[in-house]
């Protein structure tokens, strides 16, 4: 079972919250209170892939993120 941040459950295609300031390789940086729309579960608990506008696709832990 994927939880956020605060412990709530994460399914395919929800929307989340980036809680905390985020350096990505080569792509700059996430702000905190980004959305991030329609996410997919990654393959180990823990980690999820969301589609970011200019950067692509990233694998993000699920405890920088929160659900929306």
């Amino acid at each position: 079972m994927f939880k956020d941040a605060n412990g709530a459950e994460l399914v395919n295609g929800d929307n989340v919250q980036i809680i905390k300031d985020l350096k990505a390789k080569g792509a700059g940086t996430l702000k905190r209170g980004m959305v991030i729309k329609n996410i997919r579960l990654g393959k180990s608990e823990g980690e999820v892939e969301a589609r970011v506008d200019k950067i692509g696709t990233l694998v993000l832990k699920t405890c920088f993120v929160k659900k929306v």
